[in-house]
């Protein structure tokens, strides 16, 4: 038998000149796309910080005027006089003239300004008092517990209205839990708003029935 002798591997075939010209402009076109996607990278990352800053500015910008409203607000607060005698008026409407023995009656307390300039006054519980007498004797009040201030800017025209509640109970002028009150007898009695900072401003009196 004889042997088979091994074939030869072929050279490698070179490309031809218009191959070479192919390989060529795909390499250029491949780069050319990927400098553009680098370049689109590049300037979307540098408009997303621009508008970050600019988003930063803004609010900063915001804030300066939300910080300079306040304090202007504040500054004209501090020039806002006080409200005086002939600037308010009270007003005191009961639910009913009458609450049985135990329950509860509800009392709307109305500051009205009645004068020519804008002015503050207090408008909170400890301020607008509702005091409810027998005779020449004080039974309740509603300004025995504390309360913060509850300042009110008010033009001529302005009515602020509060619901104050009495539950036919009387106090001994320390501030305790309305359930640990001693509850009135059946009788009459007198129920006056009044503004503690002005004595001369006060409301009709009120008869009240406690049956």
């Amino acid at each position: 038998m004889t042997s088979q002798q091994p074939r030869k591997r072929g050279k490698k075939r070179k490309p031809s000149k218009r191959q070479q010209r192919i390989y060529l402009r795909r390499r250029i076109v491949v780069g050319i796309v990927l400098l553009a996607l680098l370049a689109l990278v590049i300037f979307g990352l540098y408009s997303l910080g621009r508008g970050i800053g600019m988003v930063s500015k803004s609010i900063g910008h915001y804030e300066e005027q939300s910080v300079s409203r306040s304090q202007a607000s504040a500054k004209k607060a501090r020039k806002t006089p006080q409200c005086g005698v002939k600037d308010l008026r009270l007003e005191l409407e009961p639910k009913s003239q009458s609450v049985d023995v135990g329950g509860s009656l509800e009392f709307d307390a109305t500051i009205e300004h009645v004068g020519s300039r804008t002015c503050l006054v207090d408008g909170s519980n400890v301020s607008r008092v509702l005091t409810i007498t027998s005779g020449d004797d004080t039974i309740w009040r509603s300004d025995t517990c504390p309360a913060d201030k509850r300042m009110l800017l008010m033009a001529k025209g302005d009515k602020d209205s509060q619901k104050i509640t009495w539950n036919a109970n009387q106090t001994g002028g320390k501030c305790v839990s309305d359930d640990l009150l001693p509850k009135v007898d059946s009788g009459t009695y007198h129920a006056q708003l009044t503004l503690k900072d002005h004595a001369q401003v006060v409301s009709r009196r009120v008869p009240i029935s406690v049956d």
